[in-house]
């Protein structure tokens, strides 16, 4: 898919939770080898959501950096779309709130979006279609959530939280030219949460080879076949990263070196951030890139499908790095704490009191 007209970023944003928790803190309460988990995974430690932050206040705070860099008023904004699978109300927007608390409302299309952590690129796809048509100057495309984890289960070793907010606009105000996007998708199983559980379900070795390696491959030689641009053709490469080791398992059956992928890699420091993810690590890159570099850009979400984008980078870029805190600053800001602490905030201990004690 190829915009009428150019269509690029001009204004990109992240947010990370200062606090982490080490995964060998996890590992030590379930008696896991903690070694052995941290080889498996290639995650040090996760970002958790202080007590009083949430989807909305993550997306609020990405999305005012991303203001910051596109240097425009945000009521000017055409389109507010949040993607994320932890919304704070089961029935009530996000992106109203979101909208609401940048300047952006009343004039403003307003809506969520959701495919697991593919839901931000698939809002960036939506902002790109209504730029290039001209129907609106400006849209905001926001990737966060606070993500899940059962007590004991795998998946609580590298369900973190964080956000990335991507403003779309004309090329010739954007840092970075998004010259196509394809998406592949199929009904494939392999992560779901039922409604009234609190924690997702997974397949297990299910979701590596038929789900995220088929769609994460498969997108991204779809991409490259239309548009005829091979693997050495990129200076950045970014995947959706669950964990450490698929991310960098997917560069290399595509052909692509781990220098390409030095950037688009957060991961090992702050966790998977499910609709965050491949969007911090495209924001971790643009904050280093430089003109005349291409990137490609593939997402993932379980269910399942990805998306996957072709992007160059312009003059402009280096003038929009220094208006907002670098993706490396927010990681490095960061608070350790305690399993206690952790399983408190994330409300996975029963006191008597919710028992009615």
């Amino acid at each position: 898919m190829k915009p009428a007209r150019e269509v690029g970023i001009v204004g990109w944003g992240a947010y990370v939770p200062q606090l982490r928790v080490k995964v060998e803190e996890i590992a030590d309460m379930w008696g896991k080898p903690k070694e052995r988990v941290k080889a498996s995974i290639r995650i040090l430690e996760k970002s958790v959501p202080s007590m009083d932050e949430d989807t909305a206040t993550m997306a609020v705070e990405a999305a005012q950096y991303a203001i910051q860099r596109a240097g425009i008023d945000p009521s000017l904004l055409g389109a507010v779309f949040i993607g994320t699978e932890s919304k704070p109300y089961a029935v009530k927007p996000t992106s109203t709130i979101v909208a609401e608390a940048i300047g952006a409302t009343p004039r403003v299309l307003a809506a969520d979006f959701e495919f697991a952590c593919k839901a931000g690129t698939e809002a960036v796809q939506c902002c790109m279609a209504l730029v290039s048509s001209g129907m609106i100057n400006y849209g905001m495309a926001v990737g966060v959530d606070t993500a899940q984890g059962a007590p004991g289960d795998d998946l609580e070793f590298s369900a973190a939280a964080g956000s990335a907010a991507i403003i779309l606009g004309s090329g010739a105000e954007s840092a970075a030219i998004i010259t196509a996007s394809v998406s592949y998708v199929t009904d494939t199983p392999d992560f779901w949460r039922r409604p009234f559980e609190p924690y997702p379900r997974h397949a297990e070795a299910f979701t590596g080879g038929p789900a995220y390696f088929h769609h994460i491959v498969s997108a991204a030689k779809l991409l490259m076949d239309e548009i005829g641009s091979t693997p050495k053709d990129y200076d950045h490469v970014i995947f959706h990263q669950p964990n450490g080791r698929f991310p960098a398992k997917a560069g290399s059956i595509l052909g692509f070196r781990k220098e390409q992928m030095q950037y688009g890699l957060v991961v090992d420091k702050i966790g998977n951030t499910y609709s965050a993810s491949s969007l911090i690590g495209l924001c971790n890159v643009l904050d280093h890139a430089s003109p005349g570099e291409r990137v490609l850009l593939v997402s993932y979400g379980s269910g399942a499908g990805s998306d996957a984008f072709d992007i160059i980078i312009t003059e402009l870029i280096e003038e929009k790095k220094r208006f907002a805190p670098l993706v490396s600053e927010l990681i490095g800001r960061r608070r350790c704490i305690s399993y206690a602490v952790y399983g408190k905030h994330r409300g996975k201990f029963i006191l008597p009191s919710d028992k009615g004690g």
